[in-house]
This record gives C-alpha cells, structure tokens and sequence, in this order.
C-alpha cells in the first residue's frame, strides 16, 4: 500500500500540466502513486501525460471519454491504493515538501482529514489564502464539536483525506455531466462525517487564480450548486450531527449561494434569486433559519430576498456594483 494516493483529473490543461506534473515528481514523499485521469482532452495534454507515465513508474494515467470532473475523480478514487488521499488540480502546482508533511501530521494524530492553508497564483506571484484561522491546530476536531468549520470554502485540494474513512462513508463527487461545483458536495460530506480533522497552518498549493477556462468561471453553471447542497444535506440527514451544525450548514449554503448571485449579470442574477427565494422558504418552514448563527449583513440579505421580489433584490446588488466601481 502507498502512503498517499494524488488524484489529478485533467481536461485540455495542456498549458499548465507541465508544472502541475513536475511538481509531483517532486515530491520528498517517495512512497506515493500519482493517478491522472485524462477526461478525453482534445489538446496536448495526452502526450504530455505520456511523457511522464514513461518517465516515472509511480504515474499512472486512465485514458477515458469526456465525461466531466465527477466521474474523473470517482474513477481515480476506485483506482486508488494509498493510505491517504491527494488531490491537485492539473493547472495548479504544489510544494516539494507538501504531501511528506500532510502525512507525517495525518498519521501522528490519525486523522481523518488533514487541511491546511494555500496560495492565491497568479503571473504577479504568490498570495497566501488563509482557510484555517481560529481553528486549533495539530489536534483531532469534528463538526458536532466545531460547527464553525463548515463556513470554510470548500478547497478540497488543500487537504488530504485517510481512504478506508471515504470508503466506509460512501463518500464520492456528483457525476452530473458538464457540471461545476462538484467539488462542494464532496468537501461538506468528508467533513460531516469525519471524527478526526486537523489543521495546519502551513501552505502548499498553489491555486492559479488566473486560469480564464476554469469552471468556477463558468457563469452558466452556477445552479449547478443547488444540486449539491440537496445532495449533501440528504447525506448529512443519515449523520448524528449537533443541532448547532445544521444550523451553521444553512449559513454556509446561503453565503455560497449570495457570493454567485453577486457575480452574475441582472438577468441570471433574478432567475438564480428566484431560486434562493423558494429554498430558503422551505427551509425556514422546516425551523432551520436561526439568526444567531447568520453573520449580520448575510441575514439581512436573506429576509431581503425571503420579503422583497427578486427584482428589487438584484436592482440592489446592481447599484452596489456600480458604486464600488466609481
């Protein structure tokens, strides 16, 4: 068994892979298998992959139709053998040093998840992003115990993840083909279900802001996100969560969901606010709604768009936009 398993899913990313792949072959972690799913590119990534497949015995690549990002990491998943769990995006890159430091942690406090902070990329440099903030650190935490955890954004690929826990839990990405966000239900759903999540303050990856084809870009896709909540919270409803932890899911999934409803253009703005407007409707119906736990300026958009008409809400957000623009 490997000490680590990295999933790369990879689609027409020809001219990042190169660095991606590189970095990789880096790693001081030796005992490690790097498993890249090609999902049907149509550039020069297939060679590129070739390439390394050739050069080093611990890479492997499955070669398949286009089929999107789900079902590439499902099929890295079930290919996997490692101890842990690795994902790197294939037009991001990572520290030599990252994944020998993950594991050494992960296996001093057994964790289920280790996570740890990242770098903002871009052609200007490096920034570092903090996801961990007032988490302790170097020490086993669960959501029941820790509800705040959940308003993290869901950066799979700054973690590592003990597979026998994802095997036991059922846990796997939404194979919805051309959808975005599939990321989201896979991220809420180790960390429901983990016992054991340690963080680190330390950053290793480096997430290319500047990649004009990535889809989280794709304005098209964002209702793509309302799948993933319905999906993560009929898996969480089969977990002993604490009340404080649903509650705090809710926060979470309104924040995800007002951050893509303030990018978009009015027209998808007030169709995507219709939407919001009757979730959260049956949510509050469902006594899910608690103030407490909502920071101020998401509670006060919400009953905006719960008592207002789409229109007026979005007629809002586009006057907002205009101001922070002069």
């Amino acid at each position: 068994m490997p000490k680590l398993s990295i999933l790369v899913p990879i689609f027409n990313v020809e001219k990042y892979l190169d660095e991606c792949l590189n970095s990789l072959a880096k790693q001081t972690l030796k005992d490690v298998e790097v498993i890249c799913i090609n999902d049907g590119s149509t550039d020069g990534s297939s060679n590129i992959l070739q390439r390394y497949a050739k050069k080093y015995t611990n890479f492997t690549v499955i070669n398949k139709k286009n089929s999107g990002y789900g079902d590439s990491m499902n099929q890295g998943l079930k290919k996997a053998t490692g101890e842990y769990i690795g994902i790197v995006e294939s037009d991001d890159f990572i520290e030599p040093n990252a994944f020998e430091e993950l594991y050494k942690l992960a296996i001093k406090t057994s964790a289920d998840i280790v996570k740890a902070n990242y770098f903002y990329h871009s052609e200007a440099g490096d920034e570092i992003h903090e996801v961990v903030k007032n988490q302790k650190l170097n020490t086993p935490l669960s959501i029941s115990d820790n509800p705040s955890i959940l308003l993290e954004e869901p950066s799979i690929w700054s973690a590592i993840y003990r597979r026998d826990f994802l095997n036991k839990n059922k846990i796997r990405f939404r194979t919805t083909p051309g959808a975005s966000y599939q990321d989201t239900g896979f991220h809420f759903k180790s960390f429901c279900a983990a016992k054991r999540i340690v963080y680190t303050k330390k950053a290793y990856l480096h997430y290319r802001t500047d990649n004009a084809n990535s889809s989280v870009k794709s304005l098209e896709k964002v209702n793509y996100i309302v799948g993933e909540y319905a999906e993560i919270e009929k898996y969480i409803g089969n977990l002993d969560l604490s009340k404080e932890a649903i509650y705090t899911l809710q926060v979470a999934k309104f924040g995800a969901y007002h951050w893509n409803l303030q990018r978009l253009p009015k027209t998808l703005a007030v169709k995507f606010a219709k939407t919001i407007k009757a979730e959260f409707k049956t949510t509050r119906e469902s006594d899910l709604l608690q103030k407490k736990y909502f920071p101020s300026h998401y509670w006060i958009a919400l009953q905006l768009i719960l008592h207002f008409s789409p229109q007026f809400y979005c007629s809002i957000l586009s006057i907002r936009k205009r101001l922070k623009a002069k």
